[in-house]
């Protein structure tokens, strides 16, 4: 084994140099610049900044929902920035779990079709098993029948992290999965992500605006006008500032 992969295996996600630029009616419009920074696996991360930053941009971009302009993006050993649409499609079929703020759900598909939905994609053959556990983990065994529309948004958004981690993704990207929700629901939400995150070893990339809810994470990406003002390692390892 050459070190190069064992290095890439410690770091899931490698990010170097990473932007995206979109060309507007008054020009070109710098969304991010030049991105660099590494997660561990198995690691928590919070990306924070204000409202209209990039930190959204730069989750659909490590996600391989949107492609970056320049730089690069390795995701799991994988070259996110070299893949079509298609091969991005597969990659994130395989390794990728999400958890948006509008939960997303199906609305003609019951609490455990929804969750069962990426496994039978798949082609798992236990998909049914493993939707019914990972229900059952959210607390919510007793909704498995009810429709999105029959569930409370706090419910919604459990159906919405159960589906996320079914098929064990190698990477769960959350988007203020609890922006929309009370704060009792949003902190269960929250704990239940740590909690599978532990549990599964999944690493954890998360777009928030909650300081503690950052503050929990191993590492906290500050994002402000597409760039990347600071890193934080929240370990105890305080970066000396000033």
């Amino acid at each position: 084994m050459h070190h190069m992969s064992a290095l890439s295996q410690l770091n899931i996600i490698q990010v170097k140099g990473l932007s995206k630029t979109v060309t507007t009616v008054e020009g070109d419009l710098t969304i991010l610049s030049d991105i660099s920074f590494n997660v561990k696996s198995g690691d928590s991360v919070a990306v924070v900044g204000t409202s209209g930053s990039g930190k959204s941009t730069l989750l659909s971009l490590l996600a391989g929902l949107d492609q970056s302009t320049g730089g690069s993006i390795h995701l799991d050993g994988a070259a996110l920035h070299e893949l079509d649409e298609e091969a991005r499609a597969a990659l994130r079929a395989e390794k990728v779990g999400f958890v948006f703020q509008s939960f997303m759900l199906v609305q003609s598909l019951t609490a455990l079709e929804n969750v069962m939905l990426p496994a039978e994609l798949a082609g798992s053959k236990d998909a049914k098993q493993q939707a019914l556990e990972l229900l059952e983990k959210v607390g919510l065994s007793h909704r498995v029948g009810h429709y999105p529309s029959q569930l409370s948004g706090g419910e919604q958004q459990r159906v919405a992290i159960a589906r996320a981690f079914i098929g064990t993704p190698k990477i769960l990207f959350a988007d203020e999965p609890s922006a929309n929700l009370d704060s009792k629901n949003g902190k269960l939400i929250e704990s239940l992500l740590f909690e599978l995150n532990k549990e599964h070893g999944t690493t954890l990339i998360l777009v928030t605006h909650d300081e503690q809810l950052a503050q929990k994470c191993q590492q906290i990406l500050h994002i402000e006008a597409g760039q990347l003002v600071t890193v934080k390692e929240s370990e105890g390892v305080q970066a000396n500032v000033g």
